[in-house]
């Protein structure tokens, strides 16, 4: 069978024509369970076709490979625990769960370079993952309790990062800078440290990893009227603090209430105003 391509240029996921089968993949790894990799594992085999599907799916022209490699990227930050192994609370083995990664990237590749691939090419791509999870289905991660709050932190990274031409922006960000200053770090981190024993024992690791790697994305990423990027000490501060924050309420249902206020004192000028208590 020939090799199909487009002749238009896909400018973004909203005009894919395979968007579903993507946000279907990627909606999935931050809340794929530890039972799955093994069977992506034992289900991925390499093979000649599979090679040379991969390659084309990867060539500089293939629809948005740019974004493709970044979705490699998280992936990689996503399960890097797993990789590195040694903790007392994984329990997949490091080379599983590295041959269950490679599974995840090639159907990664396969969703977004599905117009430019044969039907075989995708099918070879997709087979792995296809044995796990045969049909799409977007699974949006669980942000708990305060999943309200945890979306609003995360919305307003993307503005700091504009706060040189945006005097509210701004206000915020001296306000969340002041009050880092004086808060007690030793407190802070134990709160934080408790937050992450929470998401240990509630499953919520990959989410906790995805928070971390998107609010730093949102945050330093340039301006985008002066095009200047930002990675002083201030701003890996307030970086800090918004993650730390957003981390912590992710698992507020799990926590002492006081331990989330420590996290969440910090940036609650970007946070509404009426908020349930985290034990509602």
């Amino acid at each position: 069978m020939s090799r199909r391509r487009t002749t238009e240029v896909i400018a973004c996921l909203d005009v894919h024509p395979n968007a579903g089968e993507i946000r279907a993949i990627l909606s999935r790894l931050p809340c794929l369970p530890d039972s799955a990799l093994p069977l992506l594992a034992s289900a991925w085999h390499n093979t000649t076709l599979l090679a040379e599907g991969r390659r084309r799916a990867l060539e500089p022209d293939s629809p948005l490979v740019v974004e493709v490699l970044a979705c490699f990227e998280t992936v990689q930050s996503l399960y890097a625990e797993e990789i590195r192994g040694g903790e007392d609370y994984l329990t997949v083995d490091p080379e599983v769960t590295s041959t269950a990664l490679k599974a995840i990237r090639d159907a990664i590749a396969a969703a977004y370079a599905r117009p430019v691939l044969t039907e075989a090419e995708h099918a070879a791509l997709m087979l792995a993952w296809r044995s796990v999870y045969p049909t799409d289905l977007v699974a949006d991660p669980d942000l708990g309790v305060r999943a309200g709050d945890v979306t609003a932190l995360l919305s307003a990274l993307p503005r700091l990062a504009a706060r040189c031409h945006d005097a509210g922006a701004a206000g915020e960000y001296a306000s969340i800078l002041m009050a880092g200053s004086v808060a007690d770090e030793e407190i802070r981190c134990a709160a934080r440290d408790e937050a992450w024993h929470a998401a240990i024992l509630t499953s919520k690791r990959r989410v906790w990893q995805l928070i971390r790697r998107s609010g730093t994305e949102s945050i330093t990423r340039y301006c985008t009227i002066c095009r200047q990027r930002r990675r002083d000490e201030d701003t890996t501060r307030v970086l800090t603090l918004c993650i730390d924050a957003a981390c912590g309420l992710v698992v507020a249902g799990a926590l002492e209430e006081d331990i989330v206020d420590v996290l969440t004192a910090p940036v609650s000028c970007l946070l509404p105003a009426q908020r349930p208590a985290s034990g509602s």
